[in-house]
């Protein structure tokens, strides 16, 4: 069976902290809240489902079995597991401040990889802030004592964040992201995540939320973080429009593409990911009927498949462009 580019319909999670800017702004189904919508995914918590094509209503995991490693490319197929899950993420309210632990640590102790990741702001209210690592370097029985004692807030660092800002979290990064910002998160294909303090929330089933201190305390890097953040990423102008890094690890790549004429895409060693934040854009590809891409559309252009993005000038699309 011939691969093609793929449209995704996203999984939507309804966590007590959500809003519901991704309904209303992105078009995304869901209940009262949307928190996240898992735009890419192949994780068993949420799959993304094809909306296009003979695989209309199958989901990204069937294509990939069906298509094999050519349609994932040479460098995704040398991980065990399908490498990437992108969400976006609507903070009403504030999230749990937590940890994600390494592949080394979460393979033995859950049975999965480990969660490195990298957030976009894509928007935010005036004056929001969210944690990203310590403000200082503590040991482990000064961590754990912050958190028994509940004087946490005061060894993280706190950033006050505006819309553009980036920040790179390495597995062991204590972080939380606070109310009123919508982000864009790339990640390992994991869900793993140990909860340090939720301010005393209620759950769902009416019981506080369950901690993981012991494991926090295990996994959490507990200095400052190394890497620059916020206003950071080398900015270039390309044919077409205007390319941003994001991100470059051994997990993954993303640039924020910003297209205002015709924008070349596809690799040939790796599948891409297209997640359009804001504006609109075209997608053509020599034997593929063209997709139209506005803001929230997701799609999946497997390895080998070159297209060209066709923007507007007046109205440049912006889009987040993933791949390994």
């Amino acid at each position: 069976m011939t691969t093609y580019p793929l449209l995704l319909k996203p999984v939507i999670k309804d966590y007590i902290w959500g809003g519901t800017r991704l309904k209303t702004e992105f078009g995304y189904e869901g209940g009262d809240i949307a928190a996240e919508a898992w735009v890419l995914s192949c994780h068993k918590d949420g799959r993304s489902v094809i909306q296009n094509g003979e695989l209309k209503g199958k989901t990204l995991n069937d294509a990939v079995s069906l298509w094999g490693n050519s349609s994932i490319g040479e460098r995704a197929a040398g991980f065990s597991y399908f490498p990437i899950l992108i969400k976006l993420i609507d903070a009403r309210d504030r999230l749990s401040v937590q940890v994600h632990p390494d592949n080394r640590y979460a393979l033995k102790a859950e049975g999965e990889y480990g969660k490195t990741e990298m957030w976009y702001v894509v928007d935010c209210e005036p004056g929001a802030q969210l944690i990203y690592g310590m403000n200082k370097t503590i040991n482990e029985d000064e961590f754990r004592a912050h958190i028994e004692g509940e004087t946490l807030s005061e060894v993280c660092n706190h950033v006050q964040v505006k819309k553009g800002d980036v920040f790179f979290i390495d597995a062991g990064t204590l972080h939380a992201i606070g109310a009123g910002i919508l982000i864009a998160e790339v990640q390992q294909n994991s869900n793993t995540t140990y909860r340090v303090s939720d301010y005393g929330r209620i759950g769902a089933n009416g019981k506080p939320r369950e901690l993981h201190i012991d494991k926090a305390v295990d996994v959490t890097v507990t200095a400052p973080p190394s890497r620059p953040y916020g206003n950071v990423g080398e900015i270039r102008a390309i044919r077409g429009g205007v390319i941003r890094q994001l991100a470059d690890c051994e997990f993954f790549h993303t640039d924020l593409l910003t297209v205002s004429d015709i924008m070349e895409v596809g690799k040939a060693d790796s599948f891409c990911s297209l997640v359009c934040i804001d504006g609109e854009c075209t997608l053509n590809s020599k034997g593929f009927e063209p997709l139209q891409l506005k803001k929230g559309s997701s799609l999946f252009l497997p390895s080998g498949i070159k297209a060209q993005l066709s923007g507007n000038t007046e109205l440049p699309a912006q889009l987040l462009y993933s791949y390994i």
